[in-house]
């Protein structure tokens, strides 16, 4: 696997309206025994129907695992998506996880929705 391959990865895939939980996944191409990790990038995903950030992680490290990548939960939180005003919140923490770090998972959804307002807080769960 390549960095090229990684590219293939949308950095961002959250539901198009709602409040939900959501994880920052680093994923990194499974490198051959003993050699040191290679490239890897971080990915925000964010669903309505997960219950806890685990069920996200578990999906989205599962579909990975059979592309050939491995992946590490960085954190979770949740997102506030009011697409009508065009407005997306990130905040709070997963239990489980710990907090992601927000300025990373808001950059990426910054590209990913160039017309919205994006912000993040610390508080909250």
């Amino acid at each position: 696997m390549t960095a090229a391959d990684l590219s293939q990865i949308p950095d961002v895939d959250i539901d198009s309206d709602g409040v939900f939980k959501y994880v920052l996944i680093r994923v990194h191409a499974v490198p051959p025994s003993g050699a040191p990790a290679g490239e890897s990038k971080e990915i925000v995903r964010g669903y309505k129907w997960a219950e806890y950030h685990a069920d996200i992680y578990d999906k989205v490290s599962g579909e990975m695992q059979k592309k050939g990548y491995d992946c590490v939960c960085l954190g979770g939180g949740r997102i506030s998506h009011q697409s009508q005003d065009k407005k997306i919140h990130v905040y709070g923490y997963s239990m489980g996880y710990g907090r992601a770090q927000h300025s990373v998972s808001t950059e990426k959804i910054k590209a990913r929705y160039p017309d919205y307002e994006v912000t993040w807080a610390d508080d909250g769960y």
